[in-house]
């Protein structure tokens, strides 16, 4: 059995988002990307350089700043649209619009498939209503394409074994179907997989076929083996913030995980709500992909 040890994260840094997402790690120049939706920043930290985290404005409600084939030019999935931005310059060129009506959603997880394409999903700004779509992007496209409607929260965005694995966290469930590299079908024959008493946030993905899920509002992340039979539950990391929000795979080995929280809504707490997470783990992830530009 594939078992991850039980750890508490050690903070990065003093910045404590009020919605920190999609951490990303850059093999290119070994440092981690993540952002705080709420405040409309992005935040980049670079391990051994003094623990300092470098900050730059975004557009309104970016969910995520995302990987490219060029480098130091990311990709910024943001309500205004899609964008890349040249990070040494601090230049960005929008190269798609918004597709859905920013009046009343805005961008929520995304990431990049093995193929190379942007995938991104919207979800309500109040989340009371399941008006959210996944969608799929390529560079040099008119619009994105449509792979799935009538969503409400949604998380998590992993490709395994031939299947996407995706979540809502209003459903307390998982869900997967069938992945086609370079291909615009609508998802379908979708599997679903309740997970009771769970909020599931953004998740990692380990070479050893382990998806790594952050439990929102209870303070640990879930560790499920994925296979044929749907995701096992493995056991959970306990963390010392309440709303860990996702993870990702980062350092020179890929060994390391880093945990991203949120301190939005929270009357009470520690004082590492929303603080950047580190955790040395006893597994590693894959190469993250990037788009085609």
């Amino acid at each position: 059995m594939n078992t991850l040890p039980l750890a508490s994260g050690t903070p990065i840094g003093d910045y404590r988002a009020e919605l920190g997402e999609t951490p990303v790690w850059c093999p290119r120049s070994q440092s981690l990307l993540w952002v705080d939706i709420l405040n409309h920043r992005l935040l980049r930290y670079w391990p051994g350089q003094d623990r300092a985290i470098d900050i730059r404005p975004l557009p309104i409600f970016t969910s995520a700043v995302l990987l490219t084939d060029r480098a130091e030019s990311f990709l910024v999935v943001s309500q205004q649209g899609i964008f890349v931005y040249d990070y040494t310059h601090q230049t960005q060129k929008l190269i798609c619009d918004y597709p859905d009506d920013s009046n009343q959603t805005r961008t929520n997880e995304a990431a990049i498939a093995p193929d190379g394409s942007l995938w991104f999903s919207t979800m309500e700004l109040n989340a009371l209503h399941s008006v959210g779509s996944w969608y799929r992007y390529t560079s040099g496209s008119a619009q994105p394409s449509l792979l799935l409607s009538g969503v409400k929260i949604p998380n998590t965005l992993i490709w395994s074994s031939g299947k996407v694995w995706f979540s809502d966290s209003a459903l307390s469930s998982l869900f997967s179907a069938d992945y086609f590299p370079n291909d615009d079908r609508p998802l379908s024959d979708i599997d679903i997989y309740p997970l009771p008493k769970t909020t599931p946030d953004g998740s990692a993905l380990s070479t050893q076929q382990i998806l790594i899920n952050a439990c929102w509002g209870d303070s640990r992340l879930a560790c499920y083996q994925l296979g044929a039979g749907g995701p096992r539950h493995i056991k959970d990391i306990a963390l010392p913030v309440t709303q860990p929000s996702n993870c990702v795979f980062g350092g020179k080995k890929l060994s390391e995980l880093y945990i991203t929280s949120a301190k939005t809504g929270l009357t009470s707490g520690s004082s590492l709500e929303g603080a950047l997470l580190h955790i040395d783990i006893g597994c590693s992830g894959p190469e993250p992909d990037e788009f085609k530009l």
